[in-house]
């Protein structure tokens, strides 16, 4: 081979292997992502993309029952190194996804490609710093976050005035909340004066929402056991508690719960803020519907677990992963954004999604939507642990939990089970 074509075949061989330079080429992306109802979103964002870049093919692979279904897929994927190239993990299992994957080199870290549109700039000027963390792990930016949820309260805000209580100002802390429910509750019997669906949850969001708005964690990183066995993991299970024999919540799932609420028989729930077109439709003209935010008992340190997902680069073709990037960028941009929120209320992960331009008209005609943007800088990761078995961990603490809420066992008898299980399944 003659020495002109040999520096040919290098130029093009570095020049894929460069963010920027990929793209010429016509790829096919493979992208998975969880819960077959974000297609309503997920395929115009697609056709969008594909319009602007006709050099790259969106295939969407069936979309995953739900984010511990797309976890368990992936990894068995990654046996037979048959990877999607663009994946959107559930926060609080990327850990998990990047402690497998990293040391068997089939995770890309983003920080080539952020340097090269700006490095930090770009992303203070497209993230908040809690948002940009829900994608970084140990360190390391291998995600950019995509959907973003925290839990807030729909109140019903006829029973709140029916039982002394101001809709407009609502209780800032769960002993002054459960105090009003426990009102409302007690002015009709078959009314549930609040709803915190935590013992029929298919994660533990609405756990971790409960530990972290005290300024509690979930693990001890110096020890590696739970962080909880103390007064805050005893108070979220008293509460819990009182939630039910008090103010009469009840133990239902989120379907049963909304129903509920939507017919007027529920003061206040608490769910993510993706339901709101749904609570809404179900509502109606029933009675006026408000939404606020979550309650906070340590106003300083306190904060809500952020469910939802990041993409992240399983590509490790040089030829897919510049279109890869771009797409990552695109879905995570402020038109795209705009469309997300627009679609599922939830709450936008880019900063210029707010803006006039985009989120800000919307936003001021549907005020219950732009309740979730208002807790945006007290949004904390949604955490995973150590060990692999998040899901089967929940599951477990979900029975102890339930089996509290119903005054099955106490409190102190429920702590004491919540925590030498999870350790002993951490291990």
């Amino acid at each position: 081979m003659n020495l002109t074509r040999r520096l040919a075949i290098g130029t093009i061989l570095v020049g894929l292997s460069l963010p920027g330079l990929a793209a010429a080429q016509e790829v096919t992306l493979n992208v998975l992502y969880n819960l077959p109802g974000f297609t309503k979103f997920h395929q115009p964002l697609a056709d969008e993309f594909m319009k602007n870049n006709p050099d790259v093919k969106i295939n969407f692979l069936a979309p995953a029952a739900g984010y511990n279904e797309g976890q368990q897929q992936v990894l068995r994927a990654a046996v037979t190194n048959n990877l999607p190239d663009v994946y959107f993990s559930g926060y609080n299992l990327t850990a998990e996804l990047v402690h497998t994957l990293a040391p068997r080199n089939q995770i890309t870290d983003l920080a080539p490609f952020i340097e090269a549109e700006g490095g930090q700039a770009f992303l203070d000027e497209n993230f908040s710093p809690n948002m940009a963390a829900l994608g970084r792990i140990d360190g390391t930016q291998y995600g950019l976050p995509v959907n973003a949820s925290s839990p807030i309260m729909f109140v019903n805000a006829d029973l709140v005035r029916a039982a002394g209580g101001d809709p407009a100002d609502m209780p800032k802390t769960f002993p002054e909340l459960i105090e009003l429910a426990t009102r409302i509750h007690a002015m009709d019997d078959s009314i549930a004066g609040m709803s915190y669906d935590i013992a029929g949850w298919p994660d533990d969001w609405l756990w971790q929402a409960m530990i972290y708005q005290q300024g509690g964690t979930l693990v001890d990183q110096e020890t590696g056991k739970v962080a909880f066995d103390n007064e805050i993991g005893l108070n979220a299970l008293t509460m819990i508690r009182q939630m039910a024999a008090e103010a009469g919540a009840p133990t239902f799932d989120w379907d049963q719960a909304r129903q509920q609420f939507g017919a007027g028989m529920t003061g206040v729930l608490f769910t993510t803020p993706a339901h709101v077109q749904t609570i809404e439709g179900l509502v109606g003209d029933r009675f006026e519907l408000t939404t606020t935010t979550f309650p906070l008992d340590d106003p300083e340190k306190g904060g809500v677990p952020t469910g939802g997902n990041s993409a992240v680069m399983l590509t490790q073709d040089p030829a897919k992963q510049q279109a890869a990037w771009d797409y990552i960028k695109w879905v995570t941009g402020p038109e795209a954004q705009n469309t997300i929120v627009r679609i599922t209320g939830y709450l936008p992960t880019n900063l210029r999604a707010t803006g006039e331009d985009y989120l800000a008209p919307y936003y001021a005609e549907h005020p219950n939507v732009a309740t979730a943007a208002k807790q945006a800088e007290r949004s904390l990761p949604w955490a995973g642990y150590p060990g692999g078995d998040s899901v089967r961990i929940w599951r477990t603490q979900r029975d102890i939990i339930g089996n509290v809420m119903r005054g099955d066992i106490t409190p102190e008898d429920g702590l004491a089970q919540l925590v030498e299980q999870t350790n002993a399944l951490m291990q």
